[in-house]
């Protein structure tokens, strides 16, 4: 497959997404740089951002930890998976995951095994490694489920919605309305309901079967409800993927 220069704006974007950690807190300045350095989050995005930016490099690591979990860990209709907006439970969700996770390695990037190939940051820093037409197109497809994430977020007052508004303005798409608003009609469950939480949290198999749509290019809005929990991904260092050009 054609591949171009790494694009250091999804990279840094895919460390913003996952769980804080203290070599992401070093590494603010270095983003800064990158970002600017490569033009593609400008205008509106760019100022947002430098306020998270500031934000991220001021505040105790242990409590941006435990905002991350509260958000994305305890709360589902925030989960960083990306079909478990679409797909839910459903048997397309397994076929899903099999042909991103065959897109990935037919591109020579390989996961880890704790990893799932939905996640929002390994997907962004898949994005990363395509020329920029491409990492648009793609950034393109689950665009309804960004939007719905947005939303989410800003209801919460969650400066994580300048992430995920800046992903989709370099992804150049509108949802549709129909599928975004199938998505937000979910109900959500408050993050401090440790009860219902754990209901809702209970593990179910995901079937892996036939009939599905083709992954992401056949995201459409189911957006059933997802019990599979959330994994974390270790935030890119300035060692391996976040500057090494690589993944």
């Amino acid at each position: 497959m054609e591949t171009g220069t790494p694009i250091f704006t999804l990279k840094i974007f895919s460390a913003l997404l996952s769980y804080p950690e203290r070599e992401m807190q070093g590494a603010i300045q270095e983003m800064r740089a990158a970002l600017d350095r490569e033009g593609l989050c400008v205008g509106a995005e760019r100022q947002a951002l430098e306020g998270f930016l500031d934000e991220l490099a001021a505040s105790d690591l242990y409590d941006l930890q435990e905002r991350y979990v509260l958000l994305f860990d305890r709360a589902r209709a925030l989960s960083l998976h990306i079909f478990e907006h679409i797909h839910g439970e459903s048997r397309d969700r397994g076929q899903a995951m099999i042909d991103l996770k065959s897109l990935y390695e037919k591109a020579g990037m390989s996961m880890a095994a704790d990893e799932l190939p939905d996640f929002l940051p390994l997907f962004l820093e898949f994005c990363s490694t395509r020329p920029l037409p491409s990492a648009r197109e793609l950034l393109g497809q689950p665009v309804h489920v960004l939007a719905a994430l947005a939303e989410r977020l800003k209801k919460r007052n969650s400066s994580y919605e300048i992430v995920i508004r800046a992903i989709m303005a370099i992804a150049d798409a509108a949802p549709r309305q129909e599928d975004l608003d199938a998505i937000l009609a979910e109900p959500e469950i408050d993050s401090n309901d440790l009860a219902t939480l754990d209901a809702a949290w209970e593990e179910e198999a995901v079937t892996f079967g036939g009939g599905a749509e083709a992954a992401l290019g056949g995201c459409g809005s189911e957006a059933l409800a997802a019990r599979l929990r959330h994994a974390k991904r270790a935030a890119p260092t300035i060692d391996n993927p976040l500057y090494s050009g690589g993944l």
